[in-house]
């Protein structure tokens, strides 16, 4: 029997386990994936990618590779039955008409791509972050030990992991466990935890011969087809491959549907978790990062329940009443959703509605909101069009935020045309400066904590960088730049941040963002002390 230690391990390598890894392994931390399947997932159960989830392999720097595989989804169209009274034909006509995701919602779209690939985009930046793949296939396991006389020390290895491979007992002991291997967990049984719940039914677009969606696939082949049989959860499941193409037939007249192939068929609940999973794990990586990195007190991971276990509860909610308004029929025996119930849900699908509380690290009480009206204190960071000063590049703020574990603090400064103005931001530098001194280790580089970014409403052309504080220049970072203007680019392009933000050039504001881009204070240009006592709460601080 063997016995191996790391920092973490993650018991299941799906989307969650996986998307935690990627944060460990760009942040240097030991872990170990123990996967029960024999290999890397082949057929995936999920394949529709939200706007929030593409926003995340964005800021871990692998959106490319996904938006060109994709199927991108721009837009639903809607049908309906069409009696034609007085010609004799009846069929079915398009109604409706909408974009997939309402504008300005996102600069990134909803796209399909299989969650085999989706998951294999993940495992391919974790091994490029750690130098392994570091997950062990075919690992059964059968028990896990917490020894609470050692939970309360950052440094034990206080669980104990019992698994079986090929046949061979192995143990693995770890500072922190990850349970992320599904609804049949057996990571949940060894803890005592049961299962508590229930399943329902849904049905998709309106026909009085029943309920289908199609959704294109990758490659531009391929479909995807939910069809609704009837209200019953278990004929759902007994349901054959010959009744399903059968009641597509009769959805689909006076139309010939002929099936060249149906690669794979199951009894599905619509639902958004392939993605809320992956956003559980992008929520606990960072976390566990900074804590076993010893940046952060142990109690920053306490955070993750207060926010996700509330996104869960969410997504409950919203998959019970979706679920039901599909199944519903009118009168004429059609399907319940309409267009206006689709688009008004689009936010949630989009994964954007999520809201964190107050917590160590989400402040709104404390801060002043009044300066970026059009930015929320708990939710996402969303993106603006501005342009980069030392080489005229046109970028969207949110790619000069990567996952990397840093915070974020984005400093929009007005113009410093004035001289008033030009003084405002060096008395801001030199309490930024402070800040990076308390915060930071003496043998780090300054930039290792806080992320510090400017952006300006003047003219691109009216900036001089030798009246910018040395603070916004700072000796790292992949081009050394890190000074932005809300501006006109050379395509006559404007990205209008400030207005996009609710945010007036003559005042300006000082926003700090979570490593995971969510919006954690806002706070004006001279409130550095108010952001020195939000981080005081949680992250480690150095004599100055």
């Amino acid at each position: 029997m063997t016995t191996t230690e790391v920092d973490v391990l993650i018991l299941g390598g799906g989307s969650a386990g996986l998307c935690a890894s990627v944060w460990l392994a760009r942040t240097g931390i030991s872990y170990r994936i123990l996967e029960r399947r024999p290999g890397m997932l082949v057929n995936g159960q999920a394949d529709g990618v939200q706007v929030r989830t593409v926003e995340i392999f964005e800021s871990f720097g692998i959106s490319e590779e996904l938006l060109k595989e994709a199927y991108h989804v721009l837009e639903d169209t809607f049908w309906s039955d069409d009696d034609n009274e007085g010609s004799g034909i009846k069929g079915i006509r398009r109604t409706h008409c909408t974009p997939d995701t309402e504008a300005g919602l996102s600069h990134l779209p909803h796209v399909i791509l299989n969650q085999a690939r989706i998951n294999a985009l993940l495992t391919d930046e974790m091994t490029r972050a750690s130098g392994a793949t570091n997950i062990e296939y075919g690992c059964d396991v059968r028990d896990v030990v917490v020894d609470s006389s050692l939970a309360d020390d950052p440094e034990a290895h206080c669980i104990t992991v019992t698994a079986v491979k090929n046949g061979v007992e192995q143990v693995y002991k770890a500072k922190y466990a990850l349970g992320s291997d599904g609804a049949h967990s057996q990571v949940r049984k060894a803890l005592g935890f049961k299962m508590v719940g229930d399943s329902s039914d849904e049905a998709i677009i309106k026909s009085k011969s029943g309920n289908l969606l199609i959704i294109p696939r990758e490659g531009d082949s391929l479909a995807r087809m939910y069809i609704n049989l009837s209200s019953s959860a278990v004929a759902a499941k007994d349901a054959t491959l010959a009744q399903l193409h059968e009641k597509a037939q009769q959805i689909f007249q006076p139309y010939n549907m002929e099936f060249a192939g149906t690669a794979w068929w199951s009894a599905y609940v619509i639902g958004q978790r392939l993605n809320v999973s992956l956003q559980d794990g992008y929520n606990i990586g960072w976390k566990l990062a900074a804590v076993l990195r010893k940046q952060a007190t142990p109690d920053l991971l306490k955070t993750y329940v207060l926010e996700r276990q509330k996104t869960a509860a969410d997504l409950i909610d919203f998959d019970r009443y979706w679920s039901k308004l599909f199944s519903t029929t009118d009168k004429d025996g059609r399907g319940g959703i309409t267009p206006e119930l689709f688009v008004k849900a689009g936010r949630y699908t989009a994964g954007l509605v999520t809201r964190y509380d107050d917590s160590m690290i989400t402040a709104a009480a404390t801060g002043q909101t009044s300066l970026a009206t059009k930015l929320t204190v708990g939710m996402r960071f969303p993106s603006a069009q501005v342009v980069r000063v030392g080489d005229a590049k046109t970028m969207w703020l949110t790619k000069a935020l990567p996952a990397d574990s840093r915070w974020h603090l984005l400093v929009f400064g007005g113009g410093i045309q004035d001289g008033d103005a030009t003084k405002r931001l060096h008395n801001l530098a030199s309490d930024l400066e402070g800040l990076i001194r308390t915060f930071t280790p003496p043998e780090s580089d300054p930039d290792s904590i806080f992320n510090i970014i400017l952006i300006l409403s003047s003219k691109r052309a009216s900036v001089e960088l030798d009246t910018v504080p040395e603070t916004f220049t700072p000796t790292t970072g992949k081009w050394k730049l890190k000074i932005f203007v809300d501006d006109e680019d050379y395509n006559n392009s404007h990205g209008h941040a400030y207005e996009a933000y609710g945010i007036e050039p003559s005042q300006g504001a000082l926003v700090v963002i979570r490593p995971d881009q969510y919006i954690a204070q806002i706070s004006p240009l001279n409130g550095v002390q108010d952001v020195y006592s939000f981080f005081s709460r949680f992250l480690k601080e150095y004599d100055t």
